[in-house]
Parts: C-alpha cells; structure tokens; sequence
C-alpha cells in the first residue's frame, strides 16, 4: 500500500494541488476516486468516513485524514521540506498568497469554469460576475509575475503549486489567456519541474 492515499477526482483543481505536490515531492502515494459528478461527497457515508466538509481533497496517511488544499500544502511542505519558503518572512508571504487564492484567484475561476466549462450553464449575470472577479484576480497575479518567475522568492513554493491548480484544464471559461502572458510563462516555468504531470494523467476522472 501506498504512503499515501489522496481521495480525488480529476477534474477537480484543488485535488490537483495536493497531487501535483505529491508527485513533485517524489512521494509513494496513489489516488483514491471520488465520484463528485454523482453526489458522494454530498452522501452521509463519506461526510461521516472521509471528510465531514463533503469535500475534496482528502490526504490520507498513517491512519489519519487531512483535508483543505492550503492545509494538507503546508503539511507536505513541512514533512519532505521542499516548497515551504527559506524563512520566516518566505512562510507568511506563502500563507498570504494561498489565502488570496482561496478567497479569489482560484475561488472564482473555479466556480466560472464549472458553470461554463464543465455543466455548460451558458452565460448569465452569475457567469459574468464570476468572469470580471476571476480577471481583477488575474490582473493581480498578473502584474506580480511581471519582475519575478515565481509567486515568492527565488524558486517556487506552495504559493505557486496553489495558484496554478486549475491553470492546466482545457475547459472554455470565456477569458484569454493570452491576454495574461506573465501567467502562460509561469505556468510553462512550473511544468518544466522534474515531477510535474496534467492533472488529467495524475488523477482519475471516472470510476474504473
């Protein structure tokens, strides 16, 4: 059996986060299915067995679950010390970027892609308003990468691992990338990483 067990599914960006860490970190592990699309995470049994948020991902090692992208990021950061920063001062810059992640850079593109990319929603007032908060966040990011090739220090770290979740997805969400050439570059910087692999050949995307 694998060190470790990571409770996924492909199409999921914040799943990628943890396998693309784990693969870069050169770590034994294996992924574990989680059928989203047909409502586990929303069933009793994995809310009371697996993660009581009805979420992905889950990190499972040594009997004990972690779940929370940024979290489980820290953790593996920690434990093989690679990607966690070289000070102090390199943490809480790591910890901010992550937190304005979660609240914005990945938060609303993910959920936009969902909706338009993924269930083919069509456009609304909710796509749009997803679409103009994904781009104010991209134009942050995007300024950011103008004077360095990673989000903190000299070489990558979680920051970036979190960031980039669900740059590498072929699905249409209505913004142009190439309007954020910055990103397209560190994106290319960071999947020239001994270790990187699209999330669709890291992680299952049905059953099987």
């Amino acid at each position: 059996m694998s060190d470790y067990i990571l409770h996924c599914f492909g199409q999921s960006g914040n799943a990628y986060k943890v396998a693309l860490m784990l693969n870069l970190c050169g770590c034994d592990w294996q992924p574990r299915f989680v059928d989203f699309f047909n409502g586990e995470t929303r069933g009793a049994a994995f809310r009371d067995s697996c993660n009581e948020m009805g979420e992905v991902p889950v990190l499972e090692h040594g009997g004990q679950r972690l779940s929370q992208s940024g979290a489980i990021l820290t953790l593996l950061a920690e434990r093989h010390g690679r990607f966690g920063g070289h000070d102090a001062g390199e943490r809480y810059d790591i910890l901010r970027w992550i937190l304005f992640d979660n609240h914005k850079f990945t938060s609303y593109f993910a959920t936009l892609r969902f909706m338009v990319g993924l269930k083919k929603m069509g456009e609304s007032p909710v796509t749009e308003f997803l679409r103009g908060r994904a781009l104010a966040a991209f134009d942050i990011v995007e300024k950011h990468l103008a004077k360095r090739s990673f989000m903190v220090g000299e070489t990558p770290t979680i920051a970036d691992i979190s960031m980039v979740g669900y740059l590498y997805y072929p699905e249409d969400t209505g913004i142009d990338r190439s309007a954020f050439p910055n990103i397209d570059a560190w994106t290319r910087r960071i999947a020239a990483l001994p270790g990187w692999a699209h999330p669709y050949d890291l992680m299952p995307r049905e059953p099987g």
